[in-house]
């Protein structure tokens, strides 16, 4: 008389061997979870391409899908100034400045009609993205960087990183880290529009 087949019916796992697949599971959790933690405490740092500066233009078939159903195309929007923030909801020093790039964008939507601001969410997930967006009420357009085609154009290397074009789509200011105050933004704004004067 043969034993059973160990090839088809399988011994099922021991306890100890069960118990210590289990430890091993939470802990994969704890190690994701201190590394997000870690990403968010000094901001994701990403390598990508050469990071535009002051003069560069970025590409103009660039295109925001909005998370709220709006298609904007970065080379229509020339003849007023852009300001495009990077940011994402796991970013601690993204919300230094989140209320202050807010309050400047309802500055100028009430005094002027040639400047918008734009956000690129970079690598988040759309939940946390709008709960990011209605915790600070934010109301200039912002979608996610599909396929990181914004960041990768402008050689995003972290974030917070903020770019100003002027109404020509060079780049007339930028920001690399959170602005420190909402006379920073206006003063990098006022910047693009001097500067669009410029022939």
């Amino acid at each position: 008389m043969t034993g059973p087949d160990t090839r088809t019916n399988p011994a099922p796992p021991s306890p100890k061997a069960t118990k210590k697949r289990r430890k091993m599971g939470w802990g994969w959790w704890v190690l994701i979870a201190l590394l997000l933690l870690f990403f968010g405490m000094v901001g994701f740092k990403v390598k990508k391409g050469t990071r535009l500066k002051v003069g560069d233009k970025p590409p103009e078939d660039l295109v925001l899908h909005t998370f709220d159903g709006q298609t904007i195309r970065l080379g229509d929007l020339k003849g007023k100034v852009v300001l495009i923030n990077f940011w994402a909801s796991w970013c601690t020093t993204c919300k230094a400045e989140a209320v202050e790039l807010e309050r400047a964008w309802r500055y100028y939507q009430s005094t002027r009609d040639d400047v918008i601001f734009l956000g690129l969410d970079y690598v988040d997930s759309e939940i946390d993205a709008l709960k990011w967006i209605e915790y600070y009420d934010i109301t200039y357009p912002n979608g996610p960087d599909l396929r990181t085609r914004w960041s990768q154009a402008f050689g995003l290397q972290g974030v917070p990183e903020t770019y100003v074009l002027d109404k020509q789509g060079r780049v007339a200011a930028l920001k690399i880290g959170p602005y420190q105050s909402y006379d920073e933004i206006i003063e990098h704004v006022e910047r693009a529009l001097q500067q669009s004067e410029l022939p």
